[in-house]
């Protein structure tokens, strides 16, 4: 058999990864096995162990494809608007994180995987993944809102751990709401007013830039 080039061993990869998804949300992560993830993809447990060391490796890299570090939405401003304050590209890059879970049918179902339908077992630890997601935004949260400290573009009296925690709570809270049935409302349209109005509660008002 003829060795399978590059782009042919993503495909399959990525082949395996879908149907992945599609067992886990049918049947939950520790109810499926792999034989059934190759079986749905047309493959061969072969084929899944070329890819991946066990189950929580196929896991792990299906989250990493709808990953979204919130830091990469803020380089994402900045690259496109040059003179944007700290306080307003964390603004923006909420929002833009907000629109991008919305239009996102694989992100939702991934993130639905992992807060409905995996359980604690073996390699796989979903409230550590969870956390470290958490984690991970609750970091660039607070160093993006530090500098706007030291720019002095945050309220008098209201310090950045204590904005930092306003914001994680509030975008936690509304993920988890909406993920459990997303048909129930626009997560864009219920979460753009309330960062906005947080945003405009935290901007000191000598600092004019951004929404109201």
């Amino acid at each position: 058999m003829a060795r399978k080039t590059k782009a042919e061993a993503a495909a399959t990869r990525e082949a395996l990864l879908d149907a992945a998804e599609d067992m886990f949300m049918e049947h939950g992560v520790a109810r499926t096995s792999l034989e059934q993830i190759a079986r749905h993809a047309g493959m061969t447990r072969g084929a899944v162990y070329w890819h991946f060391k066990n189950k929580g490796d196929i896991f792990r890299a299906m989250l990493e494809r709808v990953h979204m570090p919130f830091q990469d939405l803020v380089d994402e401003i900045e690259a496109l608007e040059h003179d944007v304050s700290s306080l307003e590209a964390i603004r923006l890059a909420c929002l833009q994180g907000l629109e991008r879970f919305e239009q996102n049918p694989r992100s939702r179902r991934v993130h639905a995987i992992l807060i409905h339908r995996c359980e604690f077992f073996s390699d796989i630890d979903p409230i550590a993944m969870q956390q470290e997601i958490v984690d991970e935004c609750r970091e660039s949260l607070y160093q993006h809102l530090l500098i706007s400290k030291e720019q002095q573009m945050l309220v008098q009296g209201l310090s950045p751990e204590v904005a930092t925690n306003l914001l994680q709570a509030t975008l936690a809270g509304l993920f988890h709401e909406w993920i459990r049935d997303p048909s129930r409302f626009s997560i864009y349209d219920r979460g753009a007013p309330l960062v906005n109005q947080l945003i405009s509660m935290m901007r000191c008002s000598a600092d004019t830039s951004g929404a109201n």
